[in-house]
């Protein structure tokens, strides 16, 4: 078994891996789910007020969660999650950066209503190769407890 809640520690931060994103994933991402000009058309996006071609915020959510799926969480206790807090997108991802994704314990708790699980409130950051944070999530997840009823 892999990562359960009793390993999540306050405090603690797991890093994810990075991706780069390239002009082809931008644009095939965005005509599928975000069809805004400045992720689709260069010409466009050179007129618009970021000055070129940018992934959709919403592309830059789904790679980091492949990453923390792929990366942290695989063969983990994960039971899904009850959702997202707050997503705040600090900066834009151009053609070719590369983000660094990083998650940070937050806080934790066994549910009181099914204890046989914990809620751990995380933070994603989002770092491009200038060391810029691009992008944070705040979230809460499910793990499974490895030894339902022991103590804390």
């Amino acid at each position: 078994m892999g990562l359960s809640f009793e390993d999540m520690e306050v405090g603690s931060v797991i890093e994810c891996g990075e991706h780069t994103f390239t002009r082809e994933e931008i644009v095939e991402f965005a005509e599928k789910f975000d069809p805004q000009p400045f992720h689709v058309d260069d010409a466009a996006a050179a007129a618009s007020p970021f000055g070129g071609m940018i992934a959709s915020g919403w592309h830059t959510c789904s790679v980091m969660m492949g990453l923390l799926v792929r990366n942290a969480f695989k063969d983990s206790t994960s039971m899904g999650s009850p959702g997202i807090d707050e997503i705040r997108w600090l900066k834009p991802v151009r053609v070719g950066d590369t983000i660094r994704m990083r998650n940070a314990v937050l806080d934790k708790r066994v549910s009181a209503s099914k204890p046989d699980r914990g809620i751990v409130e995380t933070q994603w950051e989002g770092i491009n190769q200038h060391g810029e944070t691009v992008i944070t999530v705040r979230s809460k997840g499910l793990f499974g407890l490895r030894n339902p009823g022991a103590p804390a």
